[in-house]
């Protein structure tokens, strides 16, 4: 794995991460029942993005990490993705297989 490759692969987590975090915790105005006219009332009034940011930051080098390991030891090949999905070559005939 290039080093290209690994930024690329932290962003795509990273904003997965994210995204998945968003919607925790918010308060909208009509939980608060504080709804400011000509805006909707499931806007949110407390998003604590900042604090998402952060634990998402911590989360995504997590998983990253996971993945990067899998990754440069080997443990997961294409052949294998391959195999499991029903696409290539059993492994025994492609003389790739451990």
């Amino acid at each position: 794995m290039g080093l290209t490759s690994a930024i690329v692969l932290f962003a795509v987590v990273w904003f997965l991460t994210f995204f998945i975090a968003l919607p925790i915790r918010v308060k909208t105005q009509g939980d608060l029942k504080d709804i400011v006219p000509g805006t909707h009332a499931g806007a949110p009034e407390h998003h604590h993005l900042k604090k998402k940011a952060i634990w998402t930051t911590i989360v995504a080098i997590l998983i990253w990490g996971f993945f990067v390991t899998v990754i440069l030891s080997g443990w997961i090949s294409v052949d294998d993705l391959e195999n499991w999905m029903g696409r290539g070559a059993p492994a025994a005939a492609s003389g790739t297989g451990g």
